[in-house]
């Protein structure tokens, strides 16, 4: 190949390297991009009784609920945790602890299993997995335990984990079912408060005063502090005169 060749091919080359670099150069000062101010993926969930968002979750009456709770949903609903748990007899260590008799046993002691220091601690505060503390670990186990190994993102739906700790109760749990508690029933703490206002308005209404009125002034003219005449009744006698000396 001649110089000549190479220099034509070279120059080529150069020729539409610039020509790309020019019209990008160009089309970005033509075309200047705007970014949103927020990613188009980003999806903004209200929290549970965050204003806006649904009622505030509150827990359950045990009594009441466990006795009619969905087992066999529970069962089809714990499909999210068999990656990990296991809860026949075995009792087998995975991923996570086995969680065969979990209802009522001690946190953070099951054989075996290399539990958090957070689940530790929780442990020494917590001597046994209750139904209510079943129920906000399952909720959101990261945010009740800050640290636990558990990194499932949680069940926001009560009557999911309702059903879920009804099956885990039924898989060996221990721990019995308490009586019902109206104080837990739905709307209990919202209709006692007007109804201990609505207790203490006739009171307060039908409270006797301490102030009385003063009896009216005497127009009669007589001595102070002497009482009015009656009508009818007779004038009384003119104080007599002193006796002079």
């Amino acid at each position: 190949m001649s110089d000549l060749t190479f220099n034509k091919i070279a120059g080529a080359v150069l020729a539409t390297g610039l020509a790309i670099v020019g019209l990008r150069e160009l089309s970005a000062g033509v075309f200047t991009p705007e970014h949103p101010a927020k990613p188009g993926y980003l999806v903004e969930v209200a929290e549970e009784g965050g204003e806006g968002g649904a009622a505030a979750d509150t827990l359950p009456d045990w009594g009441t609920v466990l006795p009619t709770a969905d087992v066999a949903a529970g069962e089809a609903a714990f499909a999210k945790c068999k990656s990990c748990h296991v809860v026949d007899a075995s009792n087998a260590n995975g991923t996570g602890p086995g969680l065969h008799a979990v209802v009522g046993r001690k946190p953070g002691a099951h054989p075996g299993f290399a539990y958090s220091p957070s689940m530790t601690e929780f442990a020494g505060k917590a001597p046994v997995w209750d139904y209510d503390h079943l129920y906000e670990f399952l909720k959101a186990p990261q945010k009740y335990i800050p640290g636990t190994k558990m990194t499932f993102v949680g069940l926001k739906k009560s009557d999911e984990r309702v059903n879920i700790i009804a099956y885990l109760k039924a898989q060996g749990g221990t721990l019995p079912v308490p009586a019902p508690d109206p104080s837990r029933a739905p709307g209990a703490a919202a209709a006692a408060a007007p109804a201990a206002e609505g207790a203490a308005a006739p009171a307060a209404e039908g409270q006797p005063t301490t102030t009385e009125a003063a009896p009216p002034a005497s127009t009669s003219g007589g001595p102070a502090g002497q009482a009015p005449a009656q009508p009818g009744a007779p004038a009384p006698a003119p104080a007599a005169a002193p006796a002079k000396k």
